[in-house]
């Protein structure tokens, strides 16, 4: 009689909700737990959901990633408070609601990132599917209004000086990021973008273009922050700075940083997997004015995406139609064509990557190969260091599913050489799959499977 007194009401009442049984809840909470990369929990089995239920309380991070499983499955946000598990937490969902003040919602989660222990807190947070869900048409115009309307109390007089000032600081961030990862100096840009750029935000305008112009800086710096979090596997990080950074462009009427925003949230969504909430992301980026307003080497970006996010739903030929029209957008594109800093990134190699990862996931492997290797060819590697090194593991994964384990090993031998100096949680996956697909063969002995099985777990354990 104890244990029914003590049972969890709400949680069971939750549960019924999803018409899952405690075993099919378990199978989804581990598919979750990987996802976040909290491996403690790949046990987790029918009997700790009847233990939950029971009135047994979830440890670590596991009823916040009990939420987002019961939140994907019905369709809504369900809340720790819903499911009787609720406590006091540091990891605000403030930046996902579309409903918080921008600058409030940046605020908060500086003051949460460049705390070490609240920090933890948030990191150990589940990528929320629910919260893909975009705000209807009226928000964008309402943000722009808001934007518009912001009065500010300070004194701090704000110009376009200052705005030179972030935007070089925004591209010297992104260069590194390009270079060394999103594992290096994502404190640097949380820090300058909370402290000396939310000032800023909140100073006094020589005129509303200067103020468009610093909330669309701001924008792509909360951007790279978000990005330097998804490259280095913070998801649930990325997804809070992408939010903010989705409502300081709708502040900035700015639709084309707006879908530039956007295709990165349908990048992310589509690496975990969620190829229909990436679909409709990715269609929102290259909606109306967001791509129309692009410059052409954008609009390739989001178009490249989209194709995608298509191939991810099986949707060939509509996937190489998004392709071809993407090549055309690039082929447009000319230097000093008025083209964002933020796309410079954005060329050949960086087409063939996204075009090849396409074709990968549509089972083209000679199309994949072709294209990862145009890519590695095109790329200027010096500058483009971190994806050249995980376009070299993508074409090394291709290889050993369609040409061999000694092509593939040729291939990896150079990503390695490559990720030397790079954080990314991409390149660790590089390492992680290349192990596991050499795994079968250490049987034969063979000293250069050896070697470079060898040379992938000292880089593991180098930036873990």
């Amino acid at each position: 009689m104890a244990h029914a007194r003590n049972a969890n009401a709400k949680l069971a009442a939750v549960i019924v909700q999803t018409g899952w049984s405690h075993a099919q809840v378990a199978r989804a909470f581990v598919r979750v737990a990987l996802e976040s990369d909290a491996r403690e929990f790949a046990g987790v089995a029918r009997s700790h959901v009847s233990h939950w239920v029971g009135g047994s309380r979830p440890s670590g991070r596991a009823p916040v990633i009990l939420c987002e499983v019961l939140s994907r499955r019905l369709g809504r946000i369900v809340t720790l408070d819903e499911i009787g598990l609720a406590v006091e937490s540091v990891s605000s969902r403030g930046a996902l609601d579309w409903r918080v003040d921008t600058l409030v919602a940046l605020a908060d989660l500086g003051r949460v990132d460049v705390d070490a222990e609240r920090r933890r807190v948030l990191g150990a947070a589940a990528y929320s599917v629910a919260a893909l869900a975009l705000p209807s048409r009226p928000w964008w115009t309402q943000m722009a209004g808001r934007g518009r309307a912001r009065r500010s109390a300070e004194a701090r007089s704000v110009g376009r000086g200052d705005l030179e000032a972030v935007r070089d600081m925004v591209s010297m961030f992104s260069r590194v990021d390009q270079r060394r990862g999103g594992g290096h100096a994502r404190t640097a840009v949380v820090q300058y973008l909370t402290s000396d750029v939310a000032s800023y935000l909140r100073g006094n305008f020589s005129d509303d273009r200067v103020r468009r112009e610093m909330f669309s800086a701001a924008s792509e710096l909360a951007y790279l922050s978000g990005w330097m979090a998804f490259d280095n596997a913070e998801h649930a990080i990325a997804q809070h700075y992408f939010a903010v950074a989705v409502k300081l462009a709708a502040e900035a009427d700015d639709p084309p940083m707006a879908g530039h925003v956007l295709r990165a949230m349908a990048h992310q969504a589509i690496d975990l997997g969620h190829d229909r909430q990436a679909l409709d992301l990715a269609a929102a980026s290259i909606d109306g004015q967001r791509y129309a307003l692009a410059s052409p080497r954008e609009r390739a970006l989001f178009g490249v995406v989209y194709a995608r996010s298509l191939a991810a739903t099986g949707q060939k030929q509509a996937a190489a139609a998004a392709l071809i029209r993407a090549e055309d957008d690039l082929a447009a594109a000319e230097p000093g064509n008025d083209e964002p800093s933020r796309v410079f990134f954005f060329g050949e190699a960086s087409l063939a990557h996204e075009t090849a990862c396409a074709l990968r996931d549509l089972g083209d492997l000679p199309g994949a190969m072709r294209e990862f290797r145009r890519s590695v060819r095109t790329r200027k590697a010096a500058t483009f260091t971190r994806t050249h090194a995980v376009t070299l593991g993508y074409l090394g994964a291709v290889q050993a599913r369609y040409s061999g384990i000694e092509e593939a090993c040729s291939t990896w031998s150079s990503a390695l050489d490559t990720m030397d100096g790079i954080r990314s949680g991409r390149t660790r996956q590089v390492a992680v799959d290349m192990r596991a697909v050499l795994s079968p063969f250490r049987r034969r002995g063979l000293r250069v499977l050896a070697d470079l099985d060898t040379r992938a777990a000292t880089y593991l354990a180098s930036v873990t």
